[in-house]
């Protein structure tokens, strides 16, 4: 992957801000017809094109019908960020929502993630339903509109950024403009 390949040139470190993609979602979801408000021809012309910027970074995608309210999964990545070991349920998510086209809104769906990433469910279950990492998610939505994102991924150092899925050289040149330090 790209960000991977960044940090072993470079010394930066990484922080997922969370961006509030479709937040209108209802936590039932909505047909990828509905969102892009265009009929089936469309909606296989967009996945075809995801399904292919996927497989350039190496990731598995699987062909989705639906788009689900991603907030709850947001607020449980952002606590799972606070426990050791916990970033890896950022990959089990991805892999929950782009692969195995579960509805990430679903509690029984987060908590299995959690499980999987190897973070007590009886914690994860908390954290959800006391909603404790809310206002953390709300401060990401409020930076991610400060930094102008418009769309994900975006990446941002030293006061620039990129927004989309963007080529090795471009995310090479905004560490270069932020002065990061390359390793030896």
């Amino acid at each position: 992957m790209r960000i991977e390949k960044l940090k072993r040139h470079f010394k930066v470190k990484t922080e997922l801000v969370h961006f509030p993609l479709h937040p209108d979602t209802p936590m039932e979801g909505r047909s990828l017809a509905e969102l892009f408000g265009s009929g089936p021809e469309a909606v296989a012309e967009k996945q075809a094109r995801m399904a292919d910027l996927m497989a350039a970074e190496g990731l598995p995608y699987g062909m989705r019908t639906h788009t689900y309210n991603s907030r709850l999964a947001q607020e449980l990545g952002k606590w799972a960020d606070t426990q050791p070991g916990g970033e890896a349920i950022h990959d089990i998510l991805y892999k929950a929502y782009f692969v195995d086209r579960l509805n990430i809104a679903e509690e029984n769906v987060l908590l299995d993630a959690a499980e999987k990433a190897g973070l007590p469910r009886d914690e994860a279950r908390a954290v959800l339903r006391e909603r404790r990492f809310k206002a953390a998610v709300d401060a990401d939505w409020m930076k991610s509109r400060h930094y102008g994102v418009t769309g994900v991924p975006t990446f941002v150092a030293g006061g620039a950024g990129a927004v989309g899925c963007q080529p090795y050289e471009v995310l090479e040149r905004l560490m270069e403009h932020a002065k990061a330090e390359v390793r030896s």
